[in-house]
């Protein structure tokens, strides 16, 4: 997963689904287009590796695949490497607000 989060341009293709999710590979192309040269293939190779790390699922809808964001494998992270480190300080930092405000 971090491998597929490593790369700018499947950041960019999550985060357009993170706006407007069922999108197809159509659409997708077009937001990568606004800001690289890539082709339909290279948006796709980008799609296919987002879904095998499994922060993207798709859908079949009569003839389009729709691609969605899958925001669980992150928040999976954020759980396990970033709260633990951040609650610690985020404490600390209300605490202090506290002792400071109950200074005469």
């Amino acid at each position: 997963m971090f491998k597929a989060l490593a790369d700018p341009t499947r950041r960019l293709l999550l985060d357009a689904l993170f706006t407007k999710g069922g999108r197809t590979l159509g659409e997708l192309e077009q937001v990568v287009a606004e800001r690289t040269e890539m082709t339909r293939f290279g948006v796709s190779k980008h799609l296919k590796l987002l879904e095998q790390a499994d922060l993207v699922v798709s859908r079949k809808q009569g003839r389009e695949k729709l691609h969605y964001l899958n925001p669980v494998p992150i928040r999976l992270i954020h759980d396990r490497w970033i709260d633990k480190f951040t609650q610690h300080h985020v404490t600390a930092l209300a605490d202090l607000k506290r002792q400071l405000e109950d200074k005469p």
